[in-house]
């Protein structure tokens, strides 16, 4: 459901909140080696997510990047729109222009209910909430493919 974006933009939002908890600062060379992302894609996302203060930056020899210490949980779902917009919320799985009550697609019923649980979940879950699990061993934040 996500864009391969989001997708990067999250699991970066992790990896910087396991660093923070640890006092440290990554910058983007760093993430893109831990989150397995290409640097430049990387390196665009994280622009994004500070021009949406969803993160803050410092430059230079003692950077990074950082979560705003008085800042409360982010939750997924803030990233998603950061980045998507809110057109994952409301789109037509088949791709219809206009589909509701009156103008169905024949997935119309089903992908409302999957849409709509996929959104009260996105709002319930949080990056710290997800680097919390990784902390505790219950997931983690790249897969080791053999």
């Amino acid at each position: 459901m996500l864009s391969k974006t989001a997708e990067y933009a999250i699991r970066a939002l992790v990896y910087i909140q396991l660093q923070n908890w640890e006092n440290k600062r990554p910058g983007f060379k760093e993430i893109a080696i831990n989150i397995k992302s290409p640097e430049h894609f990387t390196a665009k996302i994280l622009q994004i997510l500070t021009r949406f203060e969803l993160i803050k930056s410092i430059k230079g020899r003692n950077g990074g990047f950082f979560f705003d210490p008085n800042r409360k949980d982010l939750s997924l779902n803030q990233i998603i729109i950061a980045i998507d917009g809110e057109e994952l919320f409301t789109r037509c799985s088949f791709g219809f222009e206009k589909c509701d009550g009156n103008n169905r697609c024949p997935l119309h019923d089903d992908f409302a209910e999957l849409r709509n649980n996929y959104a009260v979940l996105v709002k319930k879950r949080s990056v710290q909430s997800l680097a919390k699990k990784i902390l505790s061993g219950k997931a983690v934040l790249t897969q080791n493919i053999s």
